[in-house]
This record gives structure tokens, C-alpha cells and sequence, in this order.
């Protein structure tokens, strides 16, 4: 007997869970890459007390203890004792890729990078989500969607030229590459997870970022050491922990359902100029014309790649 397909609306781990239409999957993801935002804002500021391992380790180990019972309801325990060994090493290695390596490295890159510099580098990652995803999930966007592709970065390089990196930089650079490239491996695998709808969200994200957080924390306290963290830094830690990281990340593996791996990829773009924006806002640094033309440019390019469905290659 052949297995059929998931209906698009149906949850094979929870049969009552919809997933989320597609307007709503694009607000959701909105939502979240909004809250992410804000967190490289509170990220700069704790690094300057916190070391970057220890102080990543530390939110996505707090934000997985937050999310540890909900995994332990009935439903989401019985699911956790189903999964079988192959899941188990999808979910092992997402926690890996999309937590420990990319969350790790993009701390430690804003160490030797400034904001701007650093988001420019890790929005590459949609360009290299499309190119695999079309290869690895045959979904393959169709031209309207590869020309939001362009428009996108086009918008984002013009907002940032010229250029900020100088030799000093080059160290930044190669660590948040590999930033890049683990994150795009993460949004792929994450797709591919949750696309299938065999397992919940809130399963998804517990125990892959319980996987991350424990090599995170571990290897941030073994080479950094645990310093002293005044009120301010631990209220800056809680916050992100809470909402930026436990609430988010159930979200985004939500929309994941519904989006393809490269629209999640292109959405989580915008996130360059909502840092530009709120570095406006919370340091006072003006925007000139040739920036708020590649603010247009990005954004058109985000809602180009919304308007059409993909075309998806035969498997």
C-alpha cells in the first residue's frame, strides 16, 4: 500500500492542528523576523558584558527549558517516544546546524562586525536557500520569484554601499560564512521537517534547540567562562530566552508548513532593514536618500516573491 499525502491543512502528529493559511504564514513570519530583530539590538549591547558563546548558550538554553513543558503534555510526549531513529538524527542535526553552529557564530561575529556588515553577509542565505531547495526539496521558484530574489539584495548591497569591510574585518567575515552557510543548511532541514507535518511544531523546536543549547552553553562556559551579569544583561537574556527565542522560533517552525524553505528565507531578509531602522532609532543614525531607495528596493523585491506560487518540480 502506497502512503498518501498529508492534506494540506492536516497535522498527521496532531489531526486538530491546521496549518496556517498562506497570508497568515507570511504575518507570522513577519512577526517573528521583527522580534529577531530586536534581538541583535539587545546582542550588541549584552556582548559588551557577556561573552558571545555564553551569552547565546544562555538564551537558547533558557528558552528551552521554557518550552520543556509543553513537550511533556500528553500528545507531545507520546510523539517525542514515536519518533523514530531517522527523525531523530533530522531533529540531532538541525539542532546542530541551525543553533549551535549559525546562532553560535553570528554572536561571536558581531564581535569583529558591525550590524549592518554582518546582516549584508547572512542575507546571501536566500540566495543559496533557492539554488538547493531547488535541487534537495524541488520546490523551484518561478521567474517573478527569482527577480524578487534580485531585487531583494540589490536593495539590501545599495543600502549598505559603499562596502563597510576593511582588513580588520576579515575574521568577522569568515565566521559569520560559516554562520551563512549553517543557517541555510538549518532553513532546508527545517523545511523538510516541517513541510512533512509528522511533527509538531512545538516538538521541532524543543528538542532541536534543547540539542543546541547544551553544546552552546557547554562550549561557551568550557573556552569563555561564566562572568558576572548585572540585572540589566539578565532582563536583556530573559526576554529573548522568552519571547525572541521560545515563542518565535514555535512560530517560525509553524509557518514552515505552509512557506517554501526559499519565501521563509527571503522573509527573514527583511530582517537587514528592520536592523537599519531601529539602529535609526535607538542611535539616532539618519538615513539618506540612497538608503531609503534600497529600503523600496528590498521590500519590493520581499513582495514579489509572495505573489506567485512556486512552481514545484516532479519527485
Amino acid at each position: 500500500m502506497v502512503a498518501q499525502p498529508a492534506s494540506p491543512d492536516r497535522d498527521l502528529a496532531h489531526p486538530t492542528l491546521r496549518s496556517p493559511g498562506r497570508t497568515a504564514a507570511i504575518g507570522l513570519a513577519l512577526l517573528v523576523t521583527f522580534l529577531w530583530s530586536t534581538s541583535w539590538v539587545l546582542i550588541r549591547f549584552g556582548l559588551s558584558e557577556v561573552p558571545a558563546l555564553t551569552f547565546a548558550g544562555l538564551r537558547y538554553a533558557i528558552a528551552a527549558v521554557c518550552l520543556l513543558p509543553f513537550l511533556f503534555r500528553k500528545h507531545s510526549f507520546q510523539e517525542v517516544r514515536a519518533l523514530d531513529r531517522r527523525q531523530w538524527s533530522q531533529l540531532i542535526l538541525m539542532g546542530v546546524m541551525f543553533y549551535a553552529v549559525a546562532q553560535g557564530t553570528q554572536y561571536l561575529g558581531l564581535v569583529y562586525l558591525p550590524l549592518a556588515s554582518a546582516s549584508v553577509l547572512l542575507n546571501l542565505t536566500s540566495l543559496i536557500v533557492a539554488g538547493t531547495g531547488l535541487i534537495l526539496l524541488s520546490e523551484a521558484p518561478s521567474r517573478l520569484q527569482w527577480l524578487g530574489i534580485f531585487l531583494n539584495l540589490a536593495g539590501i548591497i545599495l543600502f549598505f554601499y559603499p562596502p563597510l569591510f576593511s582588513g580588520q574585518h576579515w575574521l568577522g567575515i569568515a565566521i559569520i560564512s560559516v554562520s551563512m552557510l549553517a543557517n541555510t543548511g538549518g532553513t532546508l532541514l527545517g523545511r523538510k521537517i516541517n513541510r512533512s507535518r509528522t511533527i509538531s511544531p512545538i516538538v521541532v523546536t524543543t528538542v532541536s534547540m534543547g540539542i543546541g543549547a547544551v553544546l552552546l552553553l557547554g562550549s561557551g562556559v568550557a573556552i569563555q567562562g561564566m562572568p558576572k551579569i548585572s540585572i540589566a544583561s539578565w532582563g536583556a537574556i530573559l526576554w529573548m530566552a522568552v519571547v525572541n527565542t521560545s515563542l518565535a522560533f514555535t512560530l517560525w517552525n509553524y509557518t514552515q508548513r505552509t512557506l517554501l524553505a526559499m519565501e521563509s528565507s527571503i522573509i527573514n531578509n527583511t530582517m537587514t532593514v528592520q536592523i537599519a531602522i531601529l539602529g535609526w532609532i535607538f542611535s539616532g543614525e539618519g538615513l539618506t536618500v540612497l538608503e531609503i531607495f534600497g529600503i523600496l528596493l528590498a521590500t519590493i523585491g520581499a513582495v514579489l516573491v509572495q505573489l506567485r506560487p512556486v512552481k514545484r518540480a516532479n519527485p
